[in-house]
């Protein structure tokens, strides 16, 4: 059993200190809890309309770093999922999420997806991340996406192939659209992706997004949890701060995955063959 918590947190724009203050704050009362996972939103340490103000809030995810030292020091307590600006020796800003556990860095994922569309203009401000990436940890093979990463069928694909048997997804994402039960219609899509992911790659899918308003954006909270039916094991409120405890059986992936073996089926030569030939651009197959 591994015992999650949620932390859906309205940050403040720009103000890494008191940001950092959270977390910290944040990291006692999980651990308190009993949890062995602390998830927390996109942009957790900076804000998400941050635009010219990305050089002044990036960082480095090392124990050299003045915002690292303290939350690789937090790590020994309990894993952390913490989402940042980074700056990278060429001196480009990515939207990136670190997993830390038991004082180490075990991975840094960099966006790869940068709306830049509506209401959305990260593409201006920020470089693509180039990599997707599963990665090990002590739960297991692990993998993180950023917002519209899984907005797109590949990154949660390739995480699958990678070997990741729980999915941290994370995001900043603004409330847009109400339907007719009165529900964003962005919450709703959101969901019903997320019950997608779990139920197609068999596997956990957990999610956390930030809440409250900034700079006119509404972001709406509500966090959570699915197994590898795609069913909901937990949820955190809409529209307000919450810490929200969920616990997930890993013996879950066994049972669902002897009953349902997409893995163990999944044509991976056949994907890499026809992807090349769309790639070259030779048009469809010829049915031989």
């Amino acid at each position: 059993m591994i015992k999650l918590a949620l932390a859906q947190i309205n940050t403040r724009l720009g103000d890494v200190e008191a940001n950092l203050e959270k977390h910290l704050a944040l990291v006692e009362q999980a651990h308190a809890g009993g949890a062995d996972l602390l998830v927390f939103p996109e942009l957790s340490l900076t804000g998400y309309v941050l635009q010219d103000l990305a050089p002044m809030v990036s960082h480095h995810p090392n124990d050299d770093d003045p915002v690292f030292r303290p939350l690789l020091q937090a790590s020994q307590k309990l894993d952390l999922m913490v989402g940042f600006v980074e700056e990278d020796t060429r001196n480009r800003f990515f939207i990136s999420a670190a997993y830390l556990s038991r004082g180490q860095v075990l991975h840094v994922h960099r966006k790869v997806y940068l709306p830049t569309y509506g209401l959305f203009d990260e593409g201006r401000f920020f470089a693509w991340g180039d990599s997707v990436q599963a990665f090990d940890t002590r739960f297991g093979r692990v993998g993180m996406l950023i917002c519209e990463d899984f907005w797109h069928a590949s990154p949660p694909y390739l995480l699958w192939l990678d070997g990741a048997d729980i999915f941290l997804l994370h995001s900043a994402s603004p409330g847009r659209g109400l339907g007719a039960d009165d529900q964003l219609e962005t919450a709703r899509w959101v969901d019903h992706i997320n019950r997608a992911y779990a139920s197609l790659f068999t596997s956990f899918v957990i999610h956390t997004n930030r809440v409250g308003y900034e700079d006119g954006l509404h972001f709406w909270g509500s966090a959570a949890v699915y197994d590898p039916n795609g069913e909901v094991l937990g949820r955190g409120p809409y529209d307000e701060e919450a810490l929200t405890f969920v616990e997930i059986d890993l013996n879950q992936l066994h049972r669902t995955r002897a009953r349902l073996p997409l893995l163990r089926d999944e044509r991976t030569a056949l994907v890499q063959r026809e992807m090349s030939r769309i790639l070259a651009g030779r048009g469809s197959a010829s049915g031989r």
